[in-house]
């Protein structure tokens, strides 16, 4: 089954679409493992940091998973929905360059979509009340 990107903002929830997005395997485990320097050479390139990555970011707003509230404050991951190949990077592969493949990710989002584990993910805070912060104020 190919997943899109368009497939993925259709659904409205972060659970909802960490779980169209979870792998369940290692970062690269099934598909670069001792040829990982393809895969370094691929993200180095021009194509990827200057042209496509930035292209993704813009589009998702820096959002994790492009989801309204959930913006991410560290460094944003450009995640590839269905995984790429050595055959992929080898071949050319127009897959890994097309932003319906694409979706900006937390680092930690990133981490659990491949580990399969949704409870590394911290939750959101709590909405913020005037006066929330000082006790002996009543928050209304």
């Amino acid at each position: 089954m190919t997943k899109t990107y368009s497939e993925l903002i259709s659904i409205p929830t972060f659970e909802g679409r960490f779980e169209y997005l979870k792998i369940g395997k290692g970062v690269g485990e099934l598909t670069f493992g001792a040829e990982r320097y393809l895969n370094q050479a691929f993200y180095a390139s021009d194509l990827w940091r200057k042209r496509t990555r930035p292209r993704i970011i813009v589009r998702d707003g820096g959002l994790d998973m492009a989801l309204i509230g959930y913006n991410i404050y560290g460094d944003v991951y450009v995640h590839h929905i269905n995984p790429i190949t050595i055959e992929d990077i080898e071949q050319g592969s127009p897959d890994v360059y097309d932003p319906e493949n694409l979706i900006c990710v937390s680092f930690l989002t990133h981490q659990a979509i491949h580990y399969g584990s949704f409870d590394r993910i911290p939750a959101l805070p709590d909405e913020r009340k005037p006066n929330d912060t000082i006790p002996w104020k009543k928050v209304t």
